[in-house]
């Protein structure tokens, strides 16, 4: 008996555990996605570096590209401060101070290093190179006159008359020029009064070509300029190269600063990196709170939405791995909308509404945030991207969920009720009075829209961060943020009619705008001592006589490009985008056969504020489009997507009018307001609309658990020390309770409500239409 009670179960566990074809494809499915998604996970990188915020393909862009690869990128900048003037650069410091810059011209990517004690060392060195060359010339001078002599038949007494004759001739010509370029003695380092000659004026103060390296008595600059296409990681390593450095260099200094473009990206990155899992663990509790606190369904499903908006994002990272395409600072923004809005759609399948319609409105969302694509900027497009296709892994995945999580409803969870669904909860009096008062602010905010100011420089998302407050510093040290550089490209920009134009283009520039334009180096700064008009020999032995390592900082080595570069502050691009058009339009003609343009960086972040600015109008317009082209495809109701294009566009001005009382500036990504908003509008409003046309209170507390867990998932983003990314999440939780708003009214006001069985008899995809009674 014993025996065939083992048999038995054994037979009975053969035939449980006996594979089917459909466990087999789940099983083999799961592990390939699992793979796919670890996989993408480790080959994903994030890019943060300065190049993410400016417009790609743009001309300026490839000019700015073109010029790092000839002179380096936009320097970091060492800024060493002493307690008393000129003790930088004294017998004590200066060896220290040129074995720094040495050693930052080792490291990687570095381009090229400019710095005090290089320059004056290489003076010396061209300086003592000349004494040789005169010295060898004097020689020469008295053998070719003792020569001339005894060929003519001269005696020895009277051909070394000769000689001394050419070497009187020769000291009287260049003495005087030595006694005047040398008063302070032999050119070395070592040398203190030849260092004070070079550097500093008879006054004590640094003399206005050094002005770059040396800005004040009390104070020198290093300029580190990067490689061109250095990346983040890149730049990372190289700012804290530089701050071991300065370091380990023991100079003894007042206050020592590390600053500059790529330092504040350099800030940014690390911020943003140390953010990340931050903001995102507070999302995902604030969204899992908000569940659980619902009874919505059992307790033990409740965190299923949260399990699917994770997968969507660990998906949507995977992609961008597998892509190799790197994610920018969008990605801090991304986690908390992705687990906010990613958690609605397998509530919404769990609470019985249509597959089609919730199918529907996630390809709407999609293609709004698909809108965010056609900004220039980089950043602002890897937003619009990931969340796109996050949003349809997580209404895939949710579809997926659906079945484990439509079990039998929570305790005393609202059904359908029997008596009419009002939504919003009041007269219809008052309702009609919400709707007028929420047209009359989208219609004031879409009229304002053009005025609204535009804040996109690159500094403004430092808000909040030391490395910020570093680069304001050495902004007030030096006089200026950013390099603005005049160009001018030709076959020889070393000729006299390039010359003369850039003397001339400088003098305009410092007549008209010096307030605003600092001269930081050129080739007339490092040319001054020829006067106002040298001759081509003139310049061209002066050329010779300057250390190539400072010529080459100002005149590229095959002398087709020289740049004029002017130090200016890009904290405010509107005053820029006024200067910038002033220059172009004060610059004197170019020489016949020589093109000329302005280039750096801040040319480039006027430019990408153009191009932002420009599509403010149809960037926000497209991506309400967007969204009502497909509901309209998507959706069995065209009724519905009407009215969802109507909230969008309503909750989309409401925001603009509500950010012109507030007084907060667009972003580049709060510019496109309306992809954010439309994309939860529609949701909102082909929701509700449905609610209330079935009388569920089921799928109306779901949309307002939606809205609930959005809005808290976004104002998360409070959290972060980026100003920037603080504002957004504020501005997206206020966008979640307009669309809400919005969506309400449009419901309210123009949809009926239909008489059906009890919701419990109700199947999604096979309901028929019945008689429609009036709502509320």
């Amino acid at each position: 008996m014993a025996r065939r009670g083992v048999r038995r179960l054994i037979g009975l566990l053969r035939l449980r555990v006996r594979p089917t074809r459909k466990g087999v494809t789940i099983a083999v499915g799961s592990v390939l996605a699992a793979g796919a998604l670890l996989g993408g996970l480790a080959r994903s990188t994030m890019e943060t570096g300065v190049e993410s915020f400016l417009p790609s393909g743009d001309a300026s862009v490839a000019s700015l590209s073109e010029l790092a690869g000839s002179f380096g990128g936009d320097p970091v900048v060492v800024l060493l401060e002493s307690h008393g003037e000129r003790q930088l650069l004294n017998e004590d410091n200066i060896e220290k101070v040129l074995q720094l810059e040495g050693r930052l011209s080792t490291l990687p990517d570095v381009a090229a290093v400019y710095g005090p004690a290089t320059i004056v060392n290489q003076i010396a060195g061209q300086a003592q190179k000349f004494l040789a060359e005169l010295t060898g010339r004097r020689d020469a001078d008295r053998a070719a006159a003792q020569a001339a002599a005894k060929q003519s038949g001269a005696s020895d007494k009277a051909a070394a008359s000769a000689g001394e004759k050419a070497v009187q001739a020769f000291d009287a010509r260049y003495g005087p020029l030595l006694v005047q370029g040398l008063p302070a003695g032999l050119p070395t380092l070592r040398n203190p009064n030849f260092v004070g000659t070079v550097v500093y004026n008879a006054d004590g103060q640094p003399r206005p070509q050094w002005h770059f390296v040396v800005p004040s008595a009390d104070s020198i600059a290093i300029l580190v300029r990067p490689r061109e296409g250095i990346e983040a990681d890149g730049t990372r390593k190289l700012v804290a190269g530089i701050r071991q450095a300065v370091a380990d260099a023991g100079i003894q200094t007042k206050a020592t600063t590390v600053s500059g473009v790529p330092a504040v990206a350099s800030g940014v990155g690390e911020q943003v990196a140390k953010e990340i899992p931050l903001l995102g663990g507070l999302a995902v509790i604030a969204v899992a709170a908000c569940f659980l606190c619902t009874p919505w369904t059992r307790r033990s499903r409740r965190l299923g939405p949260v399990l699917t908006a994770l997968l969507a994002t660990g998906f949507t990272v995977a992609v961008f791995g597998w892509l190799d395409r790197p994610l920018s600072l969008g990605v801090l923004a991304f986690l908390s909308v992705l687990l906010g809005i990613g958690a609605f759609y397998p509530m919404y399948f769990a609470q019985r509404a249509r597959r089609r319609t919730v199918l529907a409105v996630a390809a709407g969302t999609s293609a709004s945030f698909a809108a965010l694509m056609l900004s220039p900027l980089p950043f602002v497009r890897d937003l619009g991207l990931a969340l796109s296709v996050g949003v349809l892994f997580a209404a895939l995945t949710g579809l997926a969920l659906a079945p484990w999580l439509a079990g039998a409803p929570a305790p005393n969870a609202p059904g359908r009720s029997s008596a009419p669904l009002v939504w919003p909860p009041s007269t219809r009096g008052v309702r009609f009075g919400v709707s007028a008062i929420v047209v009359v602010a989208a219609i004031a905010g879409w009229a304002l829209l053009p005025g609204l100011p535009l804040r996109s420089d690159f500094r403004s998302f430092a808000d909040g961060l030391p490395a910020l407050a570093d680069a304001e510093h050495v902004e007030q040290k030096i006089g200026s943020s950013g390099e603005l550089d005049i160009v001018i490209r030709g076959e020889d920009v070393r000729s006299v009619e390039a010359f003369d134009w850039m003397r001339r283009a400088e003098a305009t520039v410092i007549s008209a705008h010096g307030e605003q334009m600092q001269p930081v180096v050129s080739p007339v700064s490092l040319l001054q001592f020829l006067g106002p008009a040298p001759t081509g020999e003139q310049l061209t032995s002066a050329l010779r006589l300057l250390p190539p390592y400072l010529v080459g900082s100002v005149i590229r080595n095959d002398g087709k490009v020289a740049v004029l570069s002017f130090g200016v502050e890009i904290n405010d691009l509107g005053a820029l985008q006024r200067l910038r058009d002033e220059v172009l339009a004060s610059l004197p003609p170019a020489p016949p056969g020589y093109r000329t343009e302005l280039a750096g960086l801040p040319v480039v972040a006027v430019t990408a504020q153009d191009m932002v600015s420009a599509d403010r109008i149809w960037g926000n317009l497209a991506g309400i489009g967007a969204a009502g082209i497909i509901l309209l495809i998507g959706l069995r109701r065209r009724s519905d997507a009407v009215r969802a294009v109507a909230a969008g566009a309503m909750a989309t001005g409401a925001g603009f009018c509500a950010l012109w009382l507030t007084g907060i500036p667009l972003s580049p990504v709060t510019v496109a307001l309306g992809s954010l908003t439309t994309a939860i509008g529609c949701e909102f409003t082909v929701l509700l609309a449905e609610a209330a046309r079935r009388g569920s209170r089921r799928l109306l507390r779901s949309v307002l658990l939606a809205t609930a867990t959005s809005a808290v998932g976004y104002a998360v983003l409070v959290a972060s020390r980026l100003a920037v990314i603080g504002e957004f999440g504020l501005l997206l939780a206020g966008s979640v309770i307009l669309a809400l708003l919005s969506a309400s009214c449009v419901v309210a006001v123009t949809v009926r409500r239909e008489h059906r069985r009890p919701e419990a008899a109700f199947r999604p995809e096979t309901s028929k239409k019945s008689t429609v009674g009036v709502m509320g």
